[in-house]
């Protein structure tokens, strides 16, 4: 069974009506190219779109991905495209699009309450917003937000051998 039919098949028994958090943007990156995180990324990812978690995925998330694939990780514009675009074709319910004014609105006040980037803001307002409890990220700055529990949801030791490995690339700009 491919991955769309076995996300179109847990999509019709399952419900975001609770959902249990939402997914960062640093999430959807590493699942898109090839790094260490990939495999566990890409299952996390599996998961949220077949609704086997309860999991919110902002598709504004694919933007930033898009963004930080190509300007901060060299990672070639044509493949980033292709390999985002190639994971919004499962129109999963777990795709969140909706940005009302009022969690806007909120999400501006949590970004200046807890000095971080309002894309930040906009995670912990929309969260807030749906009754979810959870943010799962690499971005360990989220932490000092009250609203909500900031979860990495990769191996400590995988998670350490990616910075590292990263810092090499970086380096030497070589992806």
């Amino acid at each position: 069974m491919d991955l769309q039919s076995g996300i179109a098949m847990n999509m019709r028994e399952r419900s975001l009506a609770s959902p249990e958090g939402v997914l960062d943007v640093s999430v959807i990156s590493v699942a898109h190219f090839d790094n260490p995180l990939r495999t566990f990324a890409t299952e996390f990812l599996k998961d949220a779109l077949s609704l086997n978690r309860r999991l919110i995925v902002p598709l504004s998330t694919f933007l930033g991905a898009y963004h930080i694939l190509t300007r901060y990780l060299s990672v070639n514009r044509a493949m980033a495209s292709k390999a985002l675009r190639e994971t919004l074709t499962v129109r999963s319910p777990a795709f969140y699009s909706d940005i009302p004014i009022d969690i806007v609105t909120d999400s501006l006040d949590y970004a200046a309450t807890y000095d971080v980037e309002s894309w930040d803001g906009y995670l912990v307002g929309l969260a807030t917003s749906l009754n979810a409890k959870i943010i799962y990220t690499l971005d360990e700055k989220l932490r000092k937000v009250r609203e909500i529990t900031v979860v990495n949801p990769f191996p400590v030791d995988i998670v350490k051998e990616y910075h590292k490995w990263l810092d090499e690339k970086l380096k030497t700009s070589e992806f």
